[in-house]
């Protein structure tokens, strides 16, 4: 056993259970501790059967392949090059493939459920909670290792309304009838454990006047807490505390659902003095305006058929409107733009005013947030995503601000949707892809929109 290992590595290492499953913590090395963990169990003479890997995308099952190659290095254990192999052309399913001299190999594939169909060996289900389909892919793998090998379940929460908070809920509170052991760290247990002293000489190698090479623990924790955009990705990302799902008005499953694939170049980059992109597209805006406490953050969307497809969201912070006005307006001049809903409550009533005045009163509508649109706004946005027809990106601070919001009934019946003021926001981003989202529903009702201006 390599001595770095901190304890919570090792006891997940040397926990001979045949099914085991992890809630952890993000960045404390448990993926790092599997792939050695792997190496050992397959690439030894005695070693009886292949290894299945599931990673959240593509690029995370080629680092953790090239992993388990060093740790081959490491333990000496024989072995090929490591290689990418296609496993199945028509559904192009391909895997980062490490060959044993014993026969046995270590495949790292993608999320895809369809990957591990027929496949017999141990199962690594990598960041499991991520993947939309999560049930399926449980229900695809678990088959496979009846003949050998076993089963490890390793992710941090997302939310309480998926499988693998359930598998979790089976452990602690129902008897566990998949007999899984359960291995659970926090961030407080790695750093307690020594996670920020492995750290260090890293930073170090990278800086060596790192400024954080002085800080204690409680420095060190403290400054997680402050990166993450709310109290909720705190707890779920650190603390292995689940979001609540019921009470927020999108769940995780349906924010993933409609999330750009990992490497997906979907934003582009605006160059007021060149053309931009196709005059035949139709692009459109939401503005929820900010000043003082609140961000102002311009959502610039592209609808391609039915889907409407996030190509910027442009985040201003404690700006003049003059300075606003600045980065908005040559987007408002874009001829590809169809429409922009911009929001005009309290202090955004002159800055809409002014644009208008600036453009085509039919190209820019502002919107009062009442109780009622902001009802409206809200479940025409849910809607989108149950319908897969909105993608944005993987942005921490966008899904926060989407999770933020919650619905609320007062004790006079008036239904509220309100986002929780974080450090970083107060559902700003939320609100401009309803008015995104808006507008391009509006470009196409001309007489409600000429209703407007007159």
């Amino acid at each position: 056993m390599p001595p770095f290992f901190l304890p919570y590595q090792t006891r997940w290492i040397q926990d001979p259970s045949p099914k085991r499953l992890i809630e952890k913590s993000r960045q404390i090395g448990i993926s790092l501790a599997t792939a050695f963990d792997l190496v050992a169990r397959t690439g030894v003479k005695t070693g009886r059967c292949d290894a299945w890997v599931s990673s959240r995308d593509e690029l995370q099952a080629q680092l953790f392949a090239a992993d388990c190659a060093r740790w081959a290095l490491t333990l000496h254990a024989p072995c090929g090059e490591m290689s990418e192999r296609v496993l199945d052309r028509e559904l192009r399913i391909s895997a980062h493939v490490l060959p044993f001299d014993n026969g046995r190999s270590i495949y790292s594939l993608s999320s895809s459920p369809d990957a591990q169909a027929g496949k017999r060996g141990h199962r690594v289900f990598d960041e499991f909670a991520l993947n939309p389909a999560n049930r399926q892919l449980f229900g695809v793998g678990f088959p496979g290792q009846i003949w050998g090998g076993g089963m490890d379940v390793i992710s941090t929460h997302r939310g309480n309304g998926n499988f693998f908070n359930q598998l979790v809920n089976e452990i602690k509170y129902q008897g566990n009838p998949k007999h899984f052991s359960l291995h659970t760290v926090t961030i407080h247990d790695a750093v307690e454990q020594g996670l920020l002293e492995r750290l260090k000489p890293k930073w170090r190698q990278a800086n060596p006047d790192d400024d954080r090479l002085n800080w204690s623990n409680d420095d060190f924790l403290q400054s997680l807490r402050d990166g993450c955009p709310d109290q909720e990705t705190w707890q779920q990302e650190f603390l292995c505390q689940p979001g609540d799902d019921q009470a927020a008005f999108l769940s995780y499953d349906l924010i993933a659902s409609c999330l750009y694939p990992p490497g997906e170049a979907w934003e582009w980059s605006f160059n007021p003095q060149s053309a931009i992109r196709n005059p035949q597209s139709s692009f459109f805006i939401g503005v929820d305006i900010g000043r003082f406490r609140d961000l102002t953050v311009i959502w610039v969307a592209e609808k391609l058929g039915d889907v409407l497809n996030t190509r910027k969201i442009i985040c201003l912070e404690k700006q003049t409107f003059e300075a606003q006005e600045g980065v908005l307006y040559p987007l408002l001049a874009m001829p590809s733009l169809r429409r922009a809903c911009i929001d005009q409550t309290g202090l955004g009533c002159q800055f809409v005013e002014r644009a208008r005045k600036q453009f085509n009163r039919y190209r820019v509508e502002g919107l009062t947030f009442t109780a009622d649109l902001k009802e409206k706004l809200a479940y025409k946005l849910r809607c989108a995503f149950e319908d897969r027809t909105i993608r944005i990106p993987d942005d921490r601070f966008l899904v926060a601000d989407l999770r933020s919001i919650r619905k609320t009934v007062t004790t006079s019946g008036n239904v509220r949707f309100e986002g929780e003021r974080g450090q970083n926001s107060h559902a700003d981003r939320f609100w401009a892809a309803c008015l995104a989202l808006e507008a391009a529903a509006t470009a196409s009702e001309p007489n409600r929109i000429f209703a407007q201006v007159i």
